[in-house]
């Protein structure tokens, strides 16, 4: 367990007193509404000072005051699709008095986590998890000849995922006790798209059929009782039958309860009561309006999804002075396909977050956006490059790990040139271990055939850019940060990179910095720091990764006395490596000191409290050189 300060004294009355799922139950149904009313309450403004996960939460607030209503946690298990929906279960669950600590360092966690509370069965950071997860657990407690409930909590947007469509082939053939929660509100973090969504839209606006509901459920509250349970379900399933196409999920033989009401509390229970006696596996089809309650989350779904500290009257954030590599990104991209006919954009439902709304906006005929499906997209792309088109496939570090075997077998081993960008590359700070970007050059750098980059800053980022749109020999990559950089201006005319080539930026004999991506900066800091106490100091910015620029490494590992690398990833397998691999096989003896990331699953928290800590600091890197000299 997490230890974190309460402050339990300024929470509303109701809310005050729930300190578990069973003080919820001691509460009137008649209260539960004002629970509510609280509860968003306090979301909002406490997500004023940290940030978070705001838009999604406001969303589900009655479904997760009904589930712990009736079910009882944590005997009963609960998923959460991603689980950034996931702080009205932490507030009912005995953490409403830490929630002002959510995302902050050694605060709650964005997202659900084992190690945090005995009612987080299952971590997540990524979508399409929670049905194939619950089931496992609904399996194992057959297994185990138990009879509590599983229940599979998703999004509509997570039935894009392949791996929630694989749990749903696999559902009636394994349990015949399950229970899964369709949050429809028609986004993910960006407007959801495809047929899957065009599907359940048309659920929601069928009239027939919902009038058909109605009568339906109308019998049942009034007169309740088996026979007429049996009597209305026949009803309603004629009503499918006749008005809805091709009930998607009674053909994987889960019965289809909906839509319902997602704000309606009482409701709510009364619904999951009777789910709880069924002997067969059900879906609960609620609609529910992201970012109820607060109009600057309704009115803006997409910003209000995840974002930092906002000021609470109207939702407005501090403006950004310098533009973020993604924007950047977004802007580039767009502009070398004005010119470039053959250029496409493609991502994996996160136009906003990777700016190829830009894109979208400007040249929509080549912008592709295939929903939260990235091995799809990675295949998508290969089809344009197999064709004579230049994809670029925008998608987060972290989300990219989900593509790794298109990468190789699809990309890769047919040396197509689909280039890869890779949003987030590096620490994401209060997003935490889901989300961080600390792995990609681990699972690129040994894969033949694939180049891969990263800027030092903005300028060399779009010569980069446009590196990568010239090269159609192969796959390319590039990883690049969150947020903003130096400043660096762009070349009026960007400049096509020799790859391969690193930049030389200073001369030295004692002592060679080598600073990859946006750690160049502190391999920057780290030189003068160096130079004070009188030493001969040398600084590359090796812009790639894969392939190295060895005759210049080498030449400088035989003039220097140690090297020393930076980089925004994990150590193991990391850039750092692939200089001790060259010098190895080089027979050059020259020690290798490296600032990186640690072996392990690097906590939330601010980036700077997190480097600190982790030892990615220049007095960390002087210390290490000097113990050479």
């Amino acid at each position: 367990m997490t230890t974190m300060k309460s402050d339990s004294s300024e929470l509303p009355r109701l809310l005050k007193t729930i300190k578990s799922p069973n003080d919820l139950k001691k509460l009137n149904r008649t209260d539960l509404p004002l629970l509510a009313e609280e509860i968003r309450e306090v979301l909002i403004t406490r997500l004023s000072v940290t940030g978070g996960h705001l838009g999604p939460n406001l969303g589900v607030v009655e479904l997760c005051i009904a589930m712990h209503y009736v079910f009882d946690s944590p005997d009963d298990k609960m998923t959460f699709d991603v689980s950034h929906q996931g702080y009205v279960h932490k507030m009912l669950t005995g953490r409403a008095a830490e929630i002002h600590t959510i995302r902050t360092y050694e605060g709650l966690n964005g997202f659900l986590l084992r190690t945090e509370s005995e009612h987080d069965c299952y971590g997540a950071g990524h979508a399409g998890t929670a049905l194939s997860s619950a089931l496992g657990m609904a399996s194992a407690r057959d297994l185990a000849g138990k009879d509590n409930h599983v229940i599979a909590f998703a999004g509509d947007a997570a039935f894009t995922c392949g791996a929630t469509l694989e749990a749903l082939n696999n559902i009636n053939d394994t349990t015949k006790k399950f229970i899964i929660v369709l949050n429809d509100n028609e986004w993910s973090i960006d407007k959801n798209v495809g047929a899957i969504s065009r599907y359940f839209n048309s659920l929601q606006t069928s009239p027939t059929y919902s009038s058909v509901r109605k009568k339906s459920a109308d019998l049942l509250e009034k007169f309740g009782g088996s026979g007429i349970r049996k009597l209305a379900h026949k009803v309603e399933q004629g009503a499918k039958n006749l008005f809805s196409e091709n009930v998607l999920f009674e053909n994987f033989g889960i019965r289809y309860y909906g839509p319902v009401k997602g704000h309606d509390v009482n409701s709510l229970i009364d619904t999951f009561q009777y789910l709880k006696e069924q002997d067969e596996p059900v879906i609960l089809h609620a609609i529910t309006e992201k970012g109820k309650g607060y109009t600057p989350a309704l009115d803006n779904p997409g910003k209000f999804h995840g974002l930092g500290p906002y000021k609470q009257e109207d939702g407005s954030t501090a403006s950004a002075s310098l533009p973020t590599f993604s924007e950047i990104f977004g802007r580039t991209v767009t502009d070398m396909a004005k010119k470039d006919e053959k250029i496409t954009a493609i991502t994996a439902a996160m136009p906003g977050g990777t700016k190829l709304d830009i894109f979208k906006k400007e040249l929509n005929e080549r912008y592709f956006d295939v929903g939260i499906a990235e091995e799809h997209a990675a295949l998508f792309a290969c089809g344009h490059a197999c064709e004579g088109y230049k994809p670029f496939l925008a998608i987060y570090s972290t989300f990219m790990q989900r593509a790794y075997d298109m990468i190789i077998h699809d990309i890769a081993l047919q040396n197509l040139p689909v280039r890869l960008c890779m949003d987030r590359a590096g620490l994401s700070g209060d997003d935490g271990p889901t989300h961080h970007g600390l792995f990609d050059i681990g699972y690129l750098r040994h894969v033949p055939g694939l180049i891969h980059m990263q800027p030092k800053d903005e300028e060399e980022f779009v010569d980069m850019l446009h590196t990568m749109a010239a090269y159609n020999d192969g796959p390319s990559c590039i990883r690049f940060p969150r947020g903003a950089g130096i400043g660096a201006k762009p070349k009026a005319t960007p400049e096509i990179l020799t790859i391969g080539d690193a930049e030389l930026v200073a001369d030295g004999s004692d002592i060679c910095l080598i600073g990859l991506g946006h750690f160049f900066e502190i391999a920057v800091e780290t030189k003068a720091q160096l130079e004070a106490l009188g030493y001969s100091v040398a600084l590359i910015n090796p812009r790639w990764i894969k392939p190295l620029d060895a005759k210049l490494i080498t030449e400088y590992a035989q003039k220097c006395k140690v090297i020393c690398t930076f980089e925004d990833h994990v150590l193991m397998n990391g850039f750092g490596s692939s200089i001790i691999e060259l010098l190895h096989t080089s027979a050059i003896q020259t020690p290798v000191e490296r600032i990186g990331w640690p072996d392990e699953f690097v906590e939330h928290g601010k980036v700077d409290i997190l480097r600190t800590k982790h030892g990615i600091t220049v007095e960390n890197a002087v210390a290490l050189v000097q113990k050479h000299l």
